[in-house]
């Protein structure tokens, strides 16, 4: 059981550590310009992207039928989908009617990114669980790579919320929640 707690314990803070330390990054940040904002949601889509692409996809197609696979990635996709309608829905019968289209877009992407990457941060647990159990290095080395990959993550969460316009205290505790 002490090994349980160890592991758990560990991967909650390399879960979190990464993801935490890119929201802080994206809140400290002083009125990034626009070709920031677009270059740090590019880069955290690319990097997404490529993992889908180039080792999960891969990896699930080696686990199971292509089936499974399409499906799957289509159940992400709808998922999504419903969220973004979810907060379309929200930001038009709400207090945000009023925003600037252009701050409003960015709060709506900061918004869905975080609901994404919360779901997300799930099957990266079982990852890190999984590491541990199979050995200890493993273990570290997923818990490190996650941490990583975790940093422009919380960025592109917190900048575009900060950016349209939520204050810094009610960012990082979406960023510390997601």
């Amino acid at each position: 059981m002490n090994d349980l707690l160890r592991v758990t314990l560990l991967g909650l803070f390399f879960g979190t550590f990464g993801t935490n330390l890119g929201g802080i990054i994206g809140v400290v940040l002083r009125k990034p310009s626009q070709k920031f904002l677009s270059f740090i949601l590019s880069f955290a889509s690319g990097l997404m992207t490529s993992i889908v692409s180039f080792d999960l996809i891969p990896e699930a197609l080696n686990i199971s039928k292509v089936t499974s696979v399409i499906l799957g990635i289509l159940l992400g996709i709808i998922c999504m989908l419903i969220c973004n309608q979810i907060v379309d829905k929200k930001f038009n019968n709400s207090k945000y009617t009023h925003m600037d289209t252009s701050k409003g877009n960015l709060l709506k992407a900061g918004i869905i990114t975080s609901v994404g990457l919360a779901i997300h941060n799930f099957p990266e647990g079982l990852a890190i669980g999984s590491g541990f159990g199979a050995s200890l290095t493993l273990g570290y080395s997923l818990a490190i790579a996650i941490c990583i990959h975790d940093i422009p993550e919380g960025i592109s969460m917190a900048v575009p919320m900060k950016n349209g316009g939520m204050k810094t205290g009610k960012v990082l505790f979406y960023v510390i929640l997601s």
